[in-house]
């Protein structure tokens, strides 16, 4: 097998797939690693992936040179979000000035990446996705939209803005503006349909998805699977933990004070502010540029201790660790067994803990 980076490092980006002319190159899910896996029978050795790939050539990081707590301005952006909705108010902003906006939707059972200059579409950019995204084609959409002289604003991983940067390269840098979101790690969304199977479901049957509620953390899949405030679900606890994962996010060269992105968002886990601000959502904003500074007119933004903030996000110091439990978490996957049955033996008092709890708020017995 002939891969564009080294085996079971590849991030998903998908940078190489759209950089090759031939369709040589395609990403392999195993559920714990992904490959770009190139076929040699159709390649030409151009090395047109090899060269575009960021876990090949390592992206320029940039220390921050501010950093903040804050929200949006507007309310009613605010209260939809899952933190304090700046990333959403930058959009608006953005759109407004004439520019494009490209982020993450979930579609026709998939997470992929959309690009508007719609106001209106902003909206389904919002919300938290704890899964892999997949971000084929949009490189090409990006790079079309820069060589005309359009602005364009992309906020996605950091492994993905290294990659659009990559792509697009520094003749086009000054139009392009990016926001890398603190990212702990994410799983194939394999893995999510594998826990959507217990309910006999499917991501292709889902209307809509929703993993976060500002600090409430639970997955509910409209129109079938709800599940109860108060209760964490499996499929969340792993995310949480760390314990599914692909491989390559155990060694995120992301995963630290210096970022790759304009600006960096995330939540402000640890901050002093009320009660009541923090249920409302607020975002950590780390500044790296005066391109960055550019993005942050009609927000709220307070200032933060950042070595606090860094604390409570240990993805602003190190990656995230391998859970002792993930070997056997993904040894009973490739067995065949659900997601559930994997997750409950490998934190069966926590399985048990939250089966009790949800037959106790079911019965009205114990509150939220």
């Amino acid at each position: 097998m002939k891969t564009v980076c080294r085996e079971n490092s590849c991030t998903g980006c998908m940078a190489c797939v759209d950089a090759c002319g031939k369709n040589a190159v395609k990403i392999v899910d195993s559920l714990r690693a992904y490959n770009a896996v190139i076929d040699e029978s159709q390649c030409i050795n151009c090395n047109a992936c090899i060269r575009v790939c960021p876990q090949n050539n390592k992206a320029q990081l940039n220390a921050p040179v501010q950093w903040y707590q804050g929200w949006a301005k507007e309310n009613s952006i605010r209260e939809k979000s899952s933190s304090g909705g700046i990333a959403s108010a930058i959009s608006v902003n953005f759109v407004k000035s004439g520019g494009y906006v490209c982020s993450c939707v979930y579609e026709n059972g998939r997470f992929v990446f959309r690009i508007t200059d719609n106001i209106n579409e902003l909206r389904n950019f919002t919300g938290s996705k704890y899964v892999k995204s997949n971000p084929e084609g949009i490189y090409k959409c990006i790079k079309k939209l820069l060589t005309q002289g359009k602005k364009v604003l992309f906020i996605g991983l950091p492994c993905q803005v290294a990659a659009v940067k990559s792509f697009t390269g520094e003749r086009y840098s000054k139009e392009l503006y990016t926001v890398d979101l603190i990212c702990h790690g994410s799983p194939s969304p394999e893995l999510l349909e594998k826990f959507l199977k217990d309910y006999d479901y499917s991501l292709n049957n889902a209307e809509s998805i929703s993993f976060r509620k500002k600090t409430d953390f639970r997955l509910s899949v409209s129109p079938i699977v709800e599940n109860l405030k108060g209760i964490q679900d499996p499929y969340t606890f792993a995310f949480i933990k760390g314990l599914d994962y692909t491989e390559n996010c155990y060694s995120c060269p992301y995963a630290q004070k210096s970022r790759v992105g304009d600006i960096t968002l995330g939540d402000a886990w640890g901050s002093d502010l009320p009660e009541e601000e923090q249920n409302a959502g607020i975002s950590l904003v780390l500044v790296q540029n005066d391109k960055g500074r550019t993005l942050l007119d009609n927000v709220t933004l307070l200032d933060i201790d950042f070595d606090k903030a860094a604390e409570a996000n240990h993805q602003l110091r190190h990656p995230s660790d391998v859970p002792r439990e993930r070997e056997l978490f993904f040894s009973l996957i490739n067995d065949g067994k659900s997601f559930s049955y994997a997750f409950s033996r490998c934190y069966p008092k926590v399985y048990i803990k939250q089966r009790i709890k949800r037959l106790l708020i079911k019965l009205k017995i114990k509150k939220p």
